[in-house]
C-alpha cells in the first residue's frame, strides 16, 4: 500500500512540474502584439480609426481600398506629394470638395470631387487616416482647429 501511495505521489509531483514548465515555456515564448501592449489609445491612433470608417464609406469608391487611386482619373492618396506638400489644400478638399485640374505625384488629374458634408472633426479623422496609411507616414496630426480655420477659397 505504502508502494502505490508512493508511485501515485511521484507520478503527481512529475504531473505538476511538467504542466508548470509547459506553461512557463508558453508565457516565455508569447509576445504581446503591438495593439494590444496598451489599452490607451492617444489623441492621433484614435483619430485614425475613426477615419478609417469614413474612408471606407466615403473615399474607398474613387480612392480604391490601397489608397492608389485611378490613373487619370482619381489621384493617388498612397503617397501622394499633395498631401506632403499640400496640406492645406488637401484639407480644403476634403472639407469643401474639390475641381478644376491638379497635378500629384507628376500626373495631372482634372476631375470633380464632390463635398461630403462632413464636420471639421470628420475631416480631421478621414485625414489623419489617409495621412498614416499605406506608404504614408505623416505624424503630424491634422486637429479639428486646423481644419476650421481652413475656408473656402474665393473661386
Amino acid at each position: 500500500m505504502k508502494k502505490l501511495l508512493f508511485v501515485f505521489g511521484l507520478a503527481a509531483m512529475v504531473a505538476c512540474k511538467s504542466d508548470k514548465k509547459e506553461n512557463e515555456t508558453e508565457d516565455e515564448s508569447y509576445v504581446i502584439p503591438s495593439s494590444e501592449k496598451s489599452s490607451e489609445q492617444t489623441p492621433l491612433t484614435a483619430s485614425i480609426k475613426r477615419g478609417k470608417e469614413i474612408y471606407s464609406d466615403l473615399c474607398v469608391t474613387c480612392h480604391l481600398p490601397n489608397g492608389k487611386g485611378i490613373a487619370g482619373t482619381y489621384p493617388p492618396l498612397d503617397g501622394s506629394n499633395w498631401l506632403t506638400e499640400k496640406r492645406e489644400e488637401s484639407i480644403r478638399g476634403v472639407k469643401y470638395g474639390m475641381k478644376g485640374p491638379i497635378e500629384v505625384n507628376g500626373e495631372k488629374y482634372d476631375n470633380v470631387m464632390t463635398p461630403m458634408g462632413l464636420s471639421d472633426q470628420e475631416v480631421a479623422d478621414a485625414m489623419n487616416y489617409v495621412m498614416n496609411s499605406w506608404s504614408n507616414n505623416i505624424n503630424e496630426m491634422v486637429t479639428v482647429e486646423e481644419v476650421a480655420a481652413v475656408k473656402e477659397s474665393a473661386e
